[in-house]
């Protein structure tokens, strides 16, 4: 697992050893970002269920002003932090161990709020629904915030909420990404 851009490109990311977090592959999050390009630069990134961080790391490389990680495993948080550590990019990150499904409270007083939005839960687990509801209910969203949803095939998008509209879904193998727009 790599940086795919930006002035971190090719700087390798460490792995979370054994199977409980599934990192998005190179290929995918070049994809990703290939589609996002025009939102990257000064973006406020949010980073949900982020691992080891590998999505908003590459926003990060690639221009975004800062992004905040949130995800619920004490060694994936550790393995996050070395990761932005060898990157030279703490100082415009902040770390905080979360568990997103209980709710968002830990965002809500950010402010301006973020604009772009990164979310890879654990595939068939149902986590998208509570997730885009405690999202919605931080108020931690810029109006027209980009979010960016990685879902397995077999897990499609939930009902969305009213504050949310999918804008895209794009299909790479067994991987649904779904685009949404965050309108107040």
């Amino acid at each position: 697992m790599r940086i795919i851009s930006g002035t971190h490109k090719g700087k390798k990311l460490l792995p979370f050893p054994g199977k409980n977090i599934r990192p998005t592959s190179d290929r995918l999050r070049e994809s990703i970002f290939n589609i996002l390009a025009d939102r990257i630069q000064g973006a406020l990134v949010l980073d949900l269920f982020a691992g080891t961080g590998a999505l908003g790391i590459e926003a990060l490389s690639r221009g975004a002003g800062a992004a905040t990680f949130i995800e619920k495993d004490a060694s994936a948080v550790t393995i996050l932090k070395k990761n932005l550590h060898a990157c030279g990019l703490k100082e415009n990150a902040h770390v905080i161990q979360w568990d997103i499904l209980i709710n968002l409270n830990c965002v809500h007083s950010i402010t301006p709020g973020f604009n772009l939005v990164f979310m890879d839960p654990p595939y068939q687990k149902d986590m998208v629904q509570p997730a885009l509801r405690h999202l919605s209910n931080s108020n931690a969203l810029q109006n027209n915030a980009c979010l960016v949803i990685e879902h397995s095939k077999f897990d499609p998008m939930p009902n969305i909420l009213k504050a949310f509209r999918l804008k895209d879904v794009r299909k790479y193998g067994k991987t649904l990404v779904s685009f949404l727009e965050y309108m107040v």
